[in-house]
């Protein structure tokens, strides 16, 4: 099958009920949706979406409220079965066909839903360090420092809360950091980026934080589909808190995780070889 070849970002917005999405659409070949988690935006898989470009048509969006993905109306907490929905409505629009998607951290939460509810859209998902605390053992204590977070935030303001997030998603990390990748992006193309984030991060603590913590995935769903799901974790990222959620899941589910290379932000420091063990990932599908 031949694909259209989109040589440079084309920027897109898509009408959904209560919102309005922002996606960036880059290279040929079957489609990859990226899904990014927390307060970051599509911005911040610039440097895997060009590694990728050249074998697919890379698709990254900002999730409703984040960034350039605006509200129709006032901010509210937002429901997990609505990102999902966001992000089948997108596949939709792209075309209809089943697609390959990435999420990571709070957007493979968004992932494993969007699987679950909607898996006529989802040719495979890689989830890679979904924060599904809900499945630990010690799910009570965790999802009760997440609540020590958001009251953190309330009581003094989004820096400190976002402090004490780092910290706890950060806790029981064992493993050495590996050298960081030689490539530098576009110092332009990073400070917009991380300029947008700052302006999230009282939207993230607000409205997102509880919602992504708490919401358990539908495992028996999950199963039912069992060739749609793979699960990633960071070959830095041992003990920390993610990490230690993405194993109970791929527990749950059955299936051996996969290592991808970096920490939590891997796709980010590692772009290149993020890349290539993510086709790897894909072809063998």
């Amino acid at each position: 099958m031949r694909y259209p070849t989109i040589s440079k970002t084309e920027s897109n917005a898509l009408k959904v009920p209560g919102a309005t999405i922002y996606y960036e659409i880059r290279g040929s070949g079957p489609t990859l949706v990226m899904i990014p988690g927390g307060p970051v935006d599509a911005g911040i898989f610039a440097g895997l979406a060009r590694s990728l470009a050249d074998r697919y048509t890379v698709v990254a969006y900002d999730p409703r409220g984040i960034s350039r993905s605006t509200l129709d109306g006032a901010s509210e907490d937002q429901q997990v079965d609505v990102l999902g929905d966001d992000a089948a409505q997108l596949i939709e629009a792209l075309g209809g066909e089943p697609a390959y998607v990435l999420g990571t951290s709070g957007g493979g939460q968004i992932g494993l839903n969007l699987a679950a509810r909607h898996p006529e859209r989802v040719r495979l998902l890689v989830a890679h360090e979904p924060p599904c605390a809900t499945l630990l053992p010690d799910a009570q204590q965790v999802l009760a420092q997440i609540e020590e977070v958001y009251a953190t935030y309330r009581r003094e303001g989004a820096r400190p809360g976002m402090r004490k997030f780092t910290e706890l998603v950060a806790s029981g990390g064992t493993q050495q950091r590996q050298h960081r990748s030689s490539r530098v992006e576009p110092a332009s193309e990073l400070g917009e980026t991380f300029a947008r984030i700052g302006g999230n991060l009282d939207y993230f603590l607000e409205h997102l934080l509880r919602p992504i913590s708490f919401y358990l995935p539908d495992v028996e769903a999950l199963r039912g589909f069992p060739e749609k799901v793979v699960v990633g974790i960071g070959q830095e990222s041992g003990g920390q808190l993610a990490s230690r959620s993405a194993l109970a899941l791929a527990s749950r589910l059955g299936t051996e995780p996969v290592v991808f290379p970096g920490d939590h932000g891997g796709y980010g420091a590692y772009p290149d070889s993020f890349a290539e063990t993510l086709q790897g990932v894909l072809r063998s599908e």
